[in-house]
């Protein structure tokens, strides 16, 4: 586990460069929480966000919610209740491959939020996706219980939990 109460991306990379996967720098910080750090716990849908509520409606602590949207700027994966309920139930962060909307609410929330952009529209709830398998964006690959560390510098994954 992490033993430092600052995280730093560059400095886990410094230390554990070989262990690691560093994302593309494709995606922005939302929440009000920009450092973070998490078990993966993945799910894919594009355009319905059924899955995502499901997802954050289960105990989160120690946890982080990585959403494979296919990257679509259609619609919002996440607003400002779900990210309520990710906080009341003690989700670390979520990383969406995709956007969010409320994000003026999201942004003074105590959570992690990284997302491509911003759209208004809510997503359908037809309750499509699948949950728990490998997912490929930001040039890496997510795989439900890896490592996640997020903060200003980008984000990271690694396959067990890192000392500093």
């Amino acid at each position: 586990m992490l033993t430092a109460t600052h995280l730093s991306t560059a400095d886990l990379c410094d230390g554990h460069e070989q262990q690691l996967q560093v994302c593309q720098p494709l995606l922005r910080h939302f929440g009000g929480r920009e450092e973070f750090q998490g078990e993966i716990v993945t799910l894919r849908c594009i355009e319905d966000n059924s899955l995502v509520r499901e997802a954050l409606s289960e105990p989160g602590h120690g946890k982080v919610l990585v959403v494979d949207g296919g990257g679509s700027l259609r619609c919002a994966l996440l607003g400002d209740k779900l990210a309520a309920l990710a906080v009341q139930n003690g989700w670390e962060g979520i990383v969406i491959n995709g956007c969010i909307r409320d994000s003026a609410q999201i942004a003074e929330m105590d959570i992690g939020v990284m997302a491509l952009a911003t759209h208004p529209r809510k997503s359908v709830k037809l309750g499509c996706g699948r949950r728990h398998l490998q997912l490929n964006f930001a040039g890496v690959y997510f795989m439900p219980g890896q490592y996640l560390y997020c903060d200003a510098d980008g984000i990271l994954l690694a396959d067990a939990a890192l000392e500093l």
